[in-house]
């Protein structure tokens, strides 16, 4: 036998052989015989870089669509008119707020909102290209927050925005808000269609129908600025938030495009909207909650203007009796296909109609239900 030390060293010398003729093998080219691929994990092949500043397709439309519609945004700021105290009777201007607008027309004609511009003295409009100019009101409507401004600037200073259209919009899809926030100009901020059909209320007290809900960020000074789809088009006017904060928390509103379109063009050519008109005055809650009538779902007519379309139609309002006991008037319930349980469902019935059209109306008198067409007239601020 053997002696272990003996044994030692053959081993020893086995070993350094076998490395000696795998070392031999590899200079070669041999693939080594002893290698087993499951001893460990296989190496994973690295990703391919982009090349530096490629971005995704939709970081890319993002960009595409400020480059293209941003030189048609525009700040704008106000001043008002104050006294200076009760001892001072001097009249100064102070700082009255500011706001977002965009091009409407080569014509130089600019869409903002109607708070934005309220009770201005004077107002002022940069463009993209930090050019000033002196604006002057052409037309405002409080009723859907809407005003145009008109400047005396180049055509080629003044690209006009694309415009699209509200009633294809789907909640989730992408759209984009630009506008100057807190007087920093050319702000972009990206979300989604939160939801459509909203109502919110305008300075008059009216109800804004149809109103589009967003989570793009918009902040004080975004108020006029263009809302866009992912084409670029615009689909809303930027008019509000909720906040307690007075900043964007997530909800923000705009004024639909086929509102826009609407109101925009009348308020270019006549300075004021035509709007549907019935003739009647309605009677106020303040006055049904002390005839015990706060839940009464409709519209009461208080009364019915002298050659109204209202009167020719037979409405009645509100009157006494020969004994001097109060006679209650007619209950709107219902303008054509639209039930009115409340002021603001009568407002936004009529909303989708305009002067001149036919509507078919239905009323509650002395407790019987009856239907009765009318042609509406025209009502002016």
């Amino acid at each position: 036998m053997k002696s272990a030390p003996v044994l030692l060293m053959r081993f020893i010398a086995f070993l350094l052989l076998l490395s000696l003729l795998i070392t031999l093998l590899n200079m070669l080219g041999v693939p080594n015989p002893f290698y087993n691929p499951f001893s460990r994990p296989a190496a994973l092949p690295r990703g391919v870089t982009p090349p530096t500043g490629a971005l995704g397709g939709d970081e890319q439309n993002t960009i595409e669509v400020f480059s293209q519609i941003s030189p048609s945004v525009c700040y704008i700021t106000n001043t008002e008119l104050r006294r200076g105290g009760f001892l001072n009777l001097d009249v100064f201007e102070v700082p009255s707020g500011s706001g977002s607008g965009f091009i409407w027309d080569h014509d130089g004609h600019i869409v903002t909102n109607f708070h934005v511009v309220y009770r201005a003295s004077t107002i002022t409009v940069v463009l993209n290209d930090q050019s000033s100019w002196r604006a002057k009101i052409i037309g405002s409507d409080p009723d859907f927050d809407l005003a145009v401004l008109k400047i005396g600037a180049p055509k080629d200073q003044l690209p006009p925005v694309l415009i699209g259209e509200s009633s294809s919009l789907r909640v989730g899809q992408k759209v984009l808000a630009i506008g100057n926030p807190f007087g920093l100009d050319s702000t972009l901020t990206v979300g989604i269609v939160s939801a459509l059909g909203r109502s919110i209320r305008a300075m008059s007290g009216r109800t804004i129908s149809d109103v589009i809900q967003t989570d793009a960020a918009i902040n004080p000074g975004n108020s006029g600025g263009p809302l866009l789809d992912s084409f670029g088009r615009l689909i809303g006017v930027n008019t509000a938030i909720i906040s307690p904060s007075g900043s964007s928390a997530g909800i923000g509103f705009a004024v639909p495009v086929d509102t826009v379109n609407r109101v925009v063009p009348q308020l270019i050519s006549k300075g004021e909207v035509d709007k549907p008109w019935m003739g009647i005055d309605i009677m106020p809650t303040s006055i049904l909650s002390r005839l015990g009538l706060k839940d009464l779902k409709g519209v009461m007519v208080r009364r019915v203007i002298e050659d109204s379309p209202a009167e020719a139609a037979g409405l009645r309002g509100a009157r006494q009796d020969d004994a001097g006991k109060l006679l209650l008037g007619d209950v709107i319930i219902a303008i054509n296909t639209v039930d009115v349980l409340n002021q603001d469902d009568l407002f936004r019935a009529l909303d989708s109609t305009a002067p001149g059209d036919e509507i078919t109306m239905r009323f509650v008198r002395d407790g019987n239900i009856y239907e009765q067409t009318l042609r509406l007239g025209v009502r002016r601020d």
